[in-house]
């Protein structure tokens, strides 16, 4: 079943007023602006029966000119095995990764989640996937989302998981642990894998 119709009119509608809250001079269209943001924020929690303040205060908190957040992944294997983490938070399994921060390359992000989720000291060997999260089949969020996915090797460090993270572990792309589609999907590790037998592969986009 895919994304409703409403969905994707609601985030739309909500980058517009976003971006016009971010060049607005006249106080007139401020007011108008803030009250389709408003409207946005009480039909969602309608719609998917989140609290109403939460989804406000999730709206409220995106200031400028909307744009898509990015997601990195990094993509590291051992002996043909991948390496995922176990989240805390849902008890499922992913690609070490997360948003990138501002003051970060896309590679400078990845080996840093690398590094902070599993413990492990990476090297990029190259860019393996800029990706569209909606066109992966993730299930949708409130913003779009580019996934970038790094395959890197392990250079050093050993498994040591975060504050955020239960459990590292190497598993057989063909034999995977149940995983938090939220952050990666099978296709997702299975492509990977793809790129890591085969280093000569381009790039893949969507």
């Amino acid at each position: 079943m895919g994304t409703p119709d409403w969905l994707d009119w609601v985030i739309r509608v909500q980058a517009i007023a976003q971006s016009g809250l971010a060049y607005v001079k006249d106080p007139y269209d401020r007011e108008r602006y803030e009250q389709i943001r408003d409207l946005c924020s009480r039909f969602l929690a309608h719609c998917s029966q989140e609290h109403p303040d939460r989804v406000r205060d999730l709206f409220a908190s995106e200031e400028g000119y909307a744009t898509p957040k990015v997601d990195v992944r990094a993509a590291a294997f051992r002996e043909g095995k991948v390496l995922l983490v176990r989240e805390k938070a849902d008890g499922l399994w992913t690609l070490p990764g997360g948003w990138a921060d501002i003051w970060e390359t896309p590679a400078q992000a990845a080996l840093k989640e690398l590094r902070e989720e599993s413990g492990f000291e990476g090297r990029i060997l190259k860019l393996a996937a800029i990706l569209d999260r909606d066109a992966q089949g993730h299930p949708r969020c409130p913003w779009r989302i580019y996934k970038v996915f790094f395959l890197c090797e392990i250079v050093g460090g050993s498994p040591s998981p975060d504050r955020e993270i239960e459990e590292v572990g190497f598993f057989d792309p063909l034999n995977l642990p149940p995983l938090s589609i939220n952050r990666t999907t099978q296709s997702q590790v299975l492509r990977m894998l793809e790129h890591y037998r085969d280093p000569s592969l381009p790039a893949d986009f969507d």
